[in-house]
């Protein structure tokens, strides 16, 4: 089996590589960290057999210019990158587990709540530039929070909230009554999550009905001191309507690991100093690494 890897942090990783030599006798990697385009990721998948992918889009224009491309390995969760049907009209298999780099994720969104409702982000950058302004914000302990997702990440970030004691709201298209009664959770409509939440939080795959979850008229909804917290996609967001929202100071503050472009190149949202904006790091801790990366080389050996 020939395989090729577009992940530039798993082709970067000791560890993978040491078992993709004991594997696989043909592989190759993107150890220059590329960021491909179409036409580039057609021509380093050309004439493999398998691949392991992370973000890179894999559509239907992709798939016709690889005819020997038996299999997609997934680093990563997310599955919205990759055309399914189009795929299985080809008999592409697919190699996907869900959950891998959940503790990653959601210890990262955990970190990210903290330091914009405690005011840490803002007080640290202030005070960098020699400004002693001192507002230590408020407590996590006892707010209510909306998870909007109840998927792997977030069942783990509610475990991590538990001894806050919060209030949790939670939206999710599956019926899961039986865990939300088992861990006092109130599920309930994103417009009250939107309308009664100090804290909202986001863990849905972006497709149709989650584009621009969060736009204009949701913003208005939501309290004068609410934090936005998106570890999840890009798009599920209006990056346009956010930008609103912190310049006029209509809410308190948001965190966003993820864009509708990436890298985005909105430097005026990046530069909101009410924004914690990080590069799409938060399934990338070096433990989340090694989780996806041996659960692709998993199902490819399989």
């Amino acid at each position: 089996m020939k395989v090729a890897v577009t992940s530039p942090s798993f082709s970067r990783n000791k560890v993978l590589i040491e078992i993709m030599n004991a594997s696989f006798k043909g592989f190759k990697l993107n150890t220059a960290g590329t960021r491909f385009t179409k036409e580039e990721l057609i021509n380093y998948l050309s004439g493999y057999d398998a691949a392991i992918v992370g973000l890179d889009q894999i559509d239907d224009e992709v798939l016709d210019a690889l005819p020997d491309l038996k299999m997609i390995s997934k680093y990563g969760v997310g599955l919205d990158n990759i055309d399914l049907e189009a795929c299985k009209t080809r008999g592409i298999k697919i190699g996907w587990s869900g959950g891998v780099n959940r503790r990653s994720v959601s210890e990262m969104t955990l970190g990210n709540i903290l330091s914009l409702l405690r005011n840490l982000y803002v007080s640290s950058n202030l005070l960098s530039n020699g400004i002693w302004k001192k507002n230590g914000g408020v407590q996590l302990t006892g707010k209510t929070v909306g998870v909007i997702g109840v998927g792997y990440i977030g069942k783990d970030l509610i475990n991590l909230l538990k001894p806050f004691g919060c209030k949790i709201l939670v939206n999710d298209i599956i019926d899961q009554k039986e865990y939300y009664r088992e861990n006092g959770l109130i599920e309930t409509s994103k417009e009250n999550i939107f309308k009664q939440c100090d804290v909202i939080t986001i863990h849905t795959p972006h497709t149709d009905l989650t584009h621009y979850l969060i736009d204009e008229e949701s913003l208005k909804l939501m309290k004068e001191n609410v934090v936005i917290i998106n570890s999840a996609r890009g798009g599920i967001i209006k990056q346009s309507a956010l930008l609103t929202a912190l310049k006029n100071k209509t809410i308190g503050g948001a965190a966003t690991d993820v864009y509708e472009t990436e890298p985005p190149s909105d430097l005026e949202l990046l530069g909101q100093q009410n924004l914690i904006c990080t590069p799409h790091i938060g399934g990338n801790s070096e433990e989340a690494i090694l989780a996806m990366g041996k659960s692709a080389i998993s199902h490819l050996l399989r």
